[in-house]
């Protein structure tokens, strides 16, 4: 066991080390992505607005959930971004194949710039989720300390989830197809745009046994609550911690194995 978490820790710090490398790549990947484009990457943002726009005007205001524009902006930039990290991470070694196998950079590598695309990414949303947060007149007070500490956790938890999505979808490539199904299920069952109403009943089950909701929670609540989601953020670092350590397991155990399951 001591001998697998060395071999991940390793990896890992060389991956860092190497931070040059996946950062200018993550940067040169957000480029391409939008070459020759007008807007170039701002169109992040115009996505994110239309996104954001569409589910407000659909579902108009929830009389049950004060300032509904601001809840709605701020749970769907973070289901956003964990979507996207799930769906896009469990077929990352798939799409680095030739990279993997040409080259003996560390996997960490590998995670670390999808990690990096997909903040950079999300710095777009953000202007524009705090753009609609501000003009609904949402005040700002020092509780958004606190939100901001809950995207720092999100984001620390990011390469761990990435590392687990990728692994899986490496050596089982059926979790890819299992994971969009579910992602799109998890679209509706987790509190972007409705809340539990009552302690009892369906909802407030999905309300609370959904791990989703209290990553949501943890940056939405000190901006619209204006107060510190403790029971969220107890969770939230739990989940994070048993992320963390599996994660350090199977890349201790598995990552040499990787390029011959490609």
């Amino acid at each position: 066991m001591l001998k697998v978490v060395r071999s991940a820790l390793a990896d890992i710090g060389r991956g860092l080390r190497m931070r040059n490398v996946w950062m200018a790549l993550a940067r040169e990947d957000i480029g391409d992505q939008h070459k020759r484009t007008t807007l170039g990457p701002v169109w992040l943002l115009v996505n994110y607005l239309a996104y954001a726009g569409t589910f407000v005007v659909i579902f108009g205001h929830n009389p049950a959930i004060p300032n509904f524009p601001a809840f709605v902006a701020v749970g769907l930039f973070v289901w956003l971004y964990l979507s996207e990290v799930i769906t896009q991470g469990v077929s990352l070694f798939t799409r680095e194949q030739s990279f993997i196998s040409g080259t003996t950079l560390p996997v960490t590598v590998y995670v670390m710039r999808m990690t990096m695309q997909s903040v950079i990414r999300a710095a777009y949303a953000l202007a524009g989720c705090l753009a609609i947060v501000l003009i609904e007149g949402t005040p700002v007070t020092s509780f958004w300390l606190w939100s901001a500490l809950g995207l720092v956790l999100i984001v620390f938890a990011t390469p761990a989830v990435i590392t687990l999505c990728a692994i899986g979808g490496a050596f089982f490539p059926d979790v890819n197809f299992l994971v969009q199904n579910l992602m799109r299920l998890g679209l509706f069952v987790t509190p972007i745009f409705w809340t539990r109403l009552s302690e009892g009943g369906m909802r407030a089950l999905i309300y609370h046994w959904n791990p989703f909701t209290y990553f949501l929670e943890i940056v939405r609540i000190p901006v619209i609550d204006g107060r510190v989601p403790f029971h969220a953020l107890g969770i939230c670092a739990t989940i994070t911690f048993f992320l963390w350590a599996t994660a350090v397991l199977l890349l201790g155990r598995l990552r040499k194995q990787i390029v011959f399951v490609l």
